[in-house]
């Protein structure tokens, strides 16, 4: 599962872009637990969501000339600007060219093949989250598309991620890995689009997850503030109990009560 253990490739970030992020603080807060702490005048308006003082995510008002209110997940890079170099010579796109944020790393917005976007992250001071894999915190990503084959060779190209195929109830699930770390090291996993049990999305994206401690709970809080119910808290034997949600300003989340880890 996904850990602050962060190596090239893996996720090391997630941050949300919101039409209202005082609202959206407000949800979070009472869903997660989360705080809000702005990271200076000088960040024109980003911050943190904070859980127990650990960063736990990111967030900002956005304009609707920035699409619509979405989470976006980052991935780390040993070098960002090799990073959006390799994701065009694959076939993907840079949405926004790779950038120091006030000496805290370099970042960069980037597209697969199939214009699905996502982020990476060069760390200098800031690492990364301060905690994942706890209740209120990133614990899993997942990419639905429409051609996983193609996906896999996208990413290996770009990050030299390494994909294995697990019993799943109903067939098979593709887990991701960084290079070399092994299935220890899993993080998340591929969908086909036409798999998506919510049964209501067209266009490929990624979802990230948030642990919780019960998600019959947090599935009713996200309802009573507001929120949608995308996928109802469905049990996956040996992974959980979970449900994909979405905030009341559209941005889309799962959340999960994982399985305890099996003895061996």
């Amino acid at each position: 599962m996904l850990t602050t253990r962060l190596v090239h490739g893996a996720p090391n970030w997630v941050d949300l872009g919101t039409t209202d992020i005082e609202g959206a603080t407000s949800f979070y807060r009472a869903l997660f637990g989360w705080e809000f702490r702005s990271a200076g005048p000088e960040a024109g308006g980003y911050g943190f969501f904070q859980l127990d003082g650990r960063t736990a995510a990111g967030g900002m008002q956005s304009t609707p000339g920035q699409g619509p209110p979405a989470w976006t997940v980052y991935f780390q890079s040993r070098d960002a600007d090799a990073t959006a170099k390799a994701v065009e010579q694959a076939g993907g796109r840079v949405l926004m060219p790779p950038e120091d944020v006030m000496g805290q790393g370099r970042m960069a917005i980037l597209a697969d093949h199939a214009g699905v976007p996502f982020g990476v992250w060069q760390p200098a001071a800031l690492k990364g989250i301060d905690i994942a894999g706890d209740p209120g915190s990133l614990c899993w990503v997942e990419l639905y598309t429409q051609d996983m084959a193609r996906e896999a060779h996208f990413f290996d190209a770009v990050f030299g991620w390494e994909t294995s195929a697990m019993p799943f109830p109903g067939g098979v699930y593709t887990c991701i890995n960084p290079a070399g770390a092994g299935e220890d090291a899993m993080f998340g996993g591929m969908v086909a689009l036409a798999d998506d049990p919510s049964g209501t999305e067209t266009e490929p994206y990624w979802l990230p997850y948030f642990e919780v401690w019960d998600t019959d709970v947090a599935v009713s809080k996200a309802r009573e503030l507001g929120g949608k119910v995308r996928m109802p808290a469905t049990d996956v034997e040996g992974v959980g109990r979970m449900a994909k949600l979405e905030d009341p300003y559209g941005a889309r989340f799962a959340v999960i009560k994982s399985a305890a880890p099996q003895e061996g």
